[in-house]
């Protein structure tokens, strides 16, 4: 497993590599005979050899074990420079003296896990190493989750705004409508104005349909910021029914025009806790039943039937032969999804209204959100025959039950 400083590693990706730093030709040798059937090695000679060889395979480096007496730049100069760039890598002094200063400076400025003393044990080296670089692998691990939750709350906040932005915008563009058809009246008839109608009941209207939007985006912001407090205070989100985030939905979400939330139906009776925040729940939801009505508005005055979007609580397999699991279903009985659209749908962002401010990123970010919480996102549909979007919960506790039905 050992390799040399100019030689070509093979190692798997991650780091995993000990980098052992002497300016003793033999001592480095030595070191990559005895403990290469254990660990990979790479060896350098010098502070600059040892930092050209961490800039060129840095991310496979676990272990830094630096020499302290050298030429030019001792090791404590590599472990405060390794510090400041490579800061994953574990670090280890190894010196022939008994130096108190010198442990200070090493413990100080390049913050060592451990100083060695030469000449090195094999058994308290080679157990030091494999704790090094379990330590390494640890934050490294922490490390990569970070960055995951990272980009996913950057995801979810550009989502978020996304979805606040189209209420407001439709807010925005009512309160202009109003401002047009505003007017004053003549001098003399007190101070009075008054906004004109084209038809009867429009401005009401406008009114009731900007103040919905601005609920909605009110609850959308709400919800968030809530759980960010509850995050920062460490505070346990608390169990929330599917039925709760379903009557939630069908309250809050600002339905268009006017008869549309008549679309809407729910069927609650197999009622289960869900895992997870309710916010990107909220979200998720909201944004199936918005995909719905918009598939429905343009073919709901030819349609032979009354539009329809369905939110059941229910139970399903994911695949066939695998237990039945908590389930919501959201079906709509709209014009359905064409077959090539469909291949793409969970798997890339697919949008046919790029004209009205569609990215294709809602149905993508509802299927992260699911596996997220260890779940699934399938959508069933044929074209003339509806969509029938289902959310797996496999981690959710049991069904609740109803009154008069045994536990």
């Amino acid at each position: 497993m050992n390799t040399e400083a100019n030689g070509v590693s093979q190692a798997p990706l991650g780091p995993h590599a000990i980098l052992m730093v002497d300016d003793e030709v033999h001592a480095c040798k030595w070191f990559a005979r005895l403990y290469g059937n254990e660990f990979t090695v790479l060896t350098a000679h010098s502070v600059d050899q040892a930092l050209a060889l961490l800039a060129q395979k840095g991310h496979e480096v676990a272990v830094l074990l630096t020499d302290y007496a050298m030429p030019a730049r001792d090791g404590v100069a590599l472990l405060s420079a390794a510090r400041r760039e490579y800061p994953h890598v574990a670090r280890l002094l190894v010196s022939a003296y008994a130096d108190k200063d010198m442990a200070l400076s090493a413990v100080n400025q390049g913050q060592v896990e451990a100083i060695l003393e030469k000449p090195l044990d094999e058994a308290l080296t080679r157990q030091t190493l494999r704790e090094a670089l379990a330590a390494c692998q640890q934050r490294n691990r922490q490390r990569l989750l970070l960055g995951r939750r990272e980009a996913a709350l950057r995801e979810t906040l550009g989502f978020l705004a996304h979805e606040v932005t189209s209420p407001l915008a439709t807010v925005r563009g009512y309160l202009s409508a109003m401002r047009e058809r505003h007017r004053d009246v003549p001098d003399g008839e007190g101070d009075v104005a008054y906004i004109a109608q084209q038809k009867p009941g429009d401005v009401l209207f406008m009114i009731e349909a900007a103040q919905r939007r601005a609920e909605y985006a009110q609850s959308l912001v709400s919800t968030f910021v809530q759980s960010a407090r509850d995050a920062t205070l460490g505070n346990a989100s608390a169990s929330l029914l599917a039925s709760e985030l379903v009557a939630a939905v069908q309250q809050e979400y600002p339905f268009d025009a006017a008869g549309e939330e008549a679309w809407l139906s729910t069927d609650v009776e197999a009622d289960f806790t869900l895992p997870g925040r309710r916010d990107l729940l909220y979200l998720v939801l909201c944004t199936l039943v918005k995909n719905a009505l918009i598939a429905l508005r343009p073919h709901a005055a030819q349609m032979s039937s009354t539009p329809q979007v369905k939110i059941a609580l229910t139970r399903a397999a994911p695949t066939p032969g695998l237990p039945a699991q908590a389930t919501i279903r959201v079906w709509d009985n709209g014009p359905g999804i064409p077959p090539e659209v469909l291949r793409r749908l969970t798997l890339e962002p697919v949008t046919t209204r790029a004209d009205c401010g569609g990215n294709g990123m809602g149905l993508l970010f509802c299927g992260r959100v699911m596996n997220a919480l260890g779940g699934s996102v399938e959508v069933r549909s044929e074209p003339g025959q509806g969509t029938e979007i289902l959310l797996y919960f496999p981690n959710a506790v049991g069904r609740v039950p109803r009154a008069g039905q045994e536990p």
